[in-house]
């Protein structure tokens, strides 16, 4: 990983060239549905599915410093200092200069909530800034720091007690009582050394599809560190992505985390304004062998333009896990945009078709329609999509090379074994922003009898995959293993958000949020959970809490 960040260093910061300006868009899309609106739009080849988005990508569609400023409330004092004041709350960085050939800006990151789950008093104490910024058109750079105190509604406290994370935000430390004390930081530079070439050196996140779940890779675990090279030529948009994930479960000798590195390939191709293709190969490597020692990223995986999976045959008894995958999407009429993954991990062909629930045809689904300004309503956007993952997907031999980061799955937040729906609907006008999301979907879980005996059904990815449960009826403990076999789970979520932006420059939002959970487990009482909360926020990624 270091030689990578070395020769990437090198070979970037040598360019004198000069571009568009490299500031990534944040993956929190829910106000800049103009944005959006741009992208999935058949007047243009846009690829849309690898995020985040560069701002350079709208150089020949929007010109997002006016997009901006539209948005701005404009007062004219007679005293300068007040004029001033008034942007920096309402319509600019707080902090922050422009020139030509230089661009900074800092900000406040806060969200102070408070609300009820039933008779429990909820409440997040966030604290942090922002620095963001440019040199000349080809130099980005950004970084953040939150501190944050939080009780939450039992649901979450329930998952961050078991998994020891708060759910994309960090390690979970006790505080007091019922709380949790966590921080949290994320940082990049980006440079585009020739107008075909970008190259991003990172702490976050990265999400690849075009619908609100990935099957590929979301942004649903922690923060990690990455490398990511991206080259546009002609009609194809291909990335490299090197990352450094760890395992909390697993803690070495010298007290660290047992890690692992995983090398992502996506390739997609805008073959028309309305179509595009993509491709994807990715392979978790072990990050230290049996013995503790640390193995590094193998050197025949560095190449950023070999197939993954081939390479690995030639390993020779490979410890590590490969995936595969593809996704489409087409654009009809203006606006409206028909999406869909498939990703393997495994497969016969044979059993697929014997139909006998083979436990290694481990499969993903994806179907979904959205469309922005639909019914040619302004600022209306609707969402549709489908979700399916078969049993002990993302899940491997060695449970320290699953797809997953800090205890969280590093594709959908439920892991495998399960069927989910996803609608959303946004309306917004001028500032004022109308939310609403709904999940509906069931998964079959792992069971731990009151004696003890563990009965693994491909629920949890961090299990062994070979520990999979002898079904009732099979003679053999390989077959008979369905989607939702094991404890029936079913979910049914809904979700009102209506908010105010107060500052567009940071996504500073004042919001007031209403949240219906219902979970019904096989044989035991509904589990019912009423939450609202209000407050101030500056909204910059997505916190998924609906599981």
């Amino acid at each position: 990983m270091k030689k990578i960040i070395y020769t990437l260093l090198i070979c970037l910061l040598t360019a004198t060239y000069s571009y568009a300006q490299e500031l990534l868009i944040p993956l929190n899309d829910d106000y800049e549905m103009e944005i959006q609106t741009a992208a999935y739009s058949s007047d243009y080849r846009f690829h849309t599915a690898m995020k985040s988005w560069s701002e350079y990508q709208f150089k020949d569609i929007l010109d997002l410093d006016s997009l901006n400023k539209s948005q701005f409330i404009v007062k004219n004092y007679n005293k300068k200092w007040k004029n001033i004041v008034w942007n920096s709350i309402f319509n600019t960085d707080f902090i922050g200069t422009k020139t030509d050939d230089f661009y900074i800006g800092i900000n406040p990151i806060v969200d102070f909530q408070v609300g009820k789950d039933g008779s429990k008093s909820t409440w997040v104490n966030t604290r942090g800034a922002e620095v963001k910024g440019t040199i000349g058109d080809n130099f980005a750079f950004y970084t953040n720091l939150r501190e944050n105190q939080a009780v939450f509604p039992d649901y979450i406290t329930d998952f961050a007690n078991v998994n020891r994370v708060i759910p994309g935000q960090g390690h979970a430390r006790k505080f007091k009582e019922t709380g949790f004390d966590y921080a949290n930081a994320s940082a990049y530079i980006s440079l585009r050394p020739m107008y075909w070439l970008n190259g991003t050196l990172g702490y976050g996140k990265n999400f690849i599809g075009d619908g609100y779940r990935s099957l590929i890779l979301s942004d649903n675990a922690f923060a990690y560190p990455y490398v990511k090279l991206t080259a546009d030529i002609w009609n194809i948009q291909y990335t490299c992505l090197y990352s450094q994930m760890s395992d909390k479960n697993r803690v070495l000798d010298d007290d660290t985390f047992a890690r692992k590195n995983i090398v992502i390939h996506y390739l997609d191709w805008a073959v028309t304004k309305r179509l595009n293709l993509g491709l994807f190969d990715a392979m978790v490597c072990k990050g230290q062998d049996e013995n503790g020692v640390r193995r590094g990223l193998d050197f025949q995986y560095i190449n950023p333009i070999i197939f993954l999976r081939t390479t690995d045959y030639y390993v020779g008894n490979s410890p590590d896990n490969a995936l595969l995958g593809a996704t489409a999407s087409f654009i009809a009429g203006k606006h409206t945009t028909f999406y869909a993954q498939f990703v393997l991990d495994e497969m016969t062909v044979k059993e697929f078709i014997g139909g006998n629930g083979y436990w290694a045809n481990k499969q993903t689904y994806q179907f979904g329609v959205k469309s922005f300004d639909c019914f040619n309503v302004k600022n209306l956007f609707l969402q549709g999509e489908f979700n399916m993952v078969r049993p002990y997907m993302y899940s491997h031999y060695d449970g320290e090379d699953n797809y997953a980061h800090l205890n969280q799955p590093l594709a959908h937040p439920w892991g495998a074994n399960f069927y989910e729906i996803v609608a959303r609907a946004q309306y917004n006008y001028k500032r004022f922003y109308f939310q609403y999301k709904m999940n509906f979907g069931q998964w079959g879980d792992d069971i731990t009898t009151e004696d003890g005996e563990f009965q693994y059904y491909g629920h949890d990815i961090y299990h062994n995959y070979y520990d999979y449960y002898q079904i009732e009826g099979y003679e053999k403990p390989y077959y008979g293993h369905y989607m939702l076999t094991g404890e029936l789970n079913t979910l049914m979520m809904n979700n009102l958000v209506v908010s105010w932006l107060v500052n567009p420059s940071y996504n500073l939002n004042v919001f007031a949020e209403i949240t219906h959970r219902n979970q019904s487990i096989e044989g035991l009482d509904d589990i019912n959970d009423f939450i609202i909360s209000f407050g101030i926020r500056t909204t910059l990624d997505r916190k998924y809490y609906d599981f």
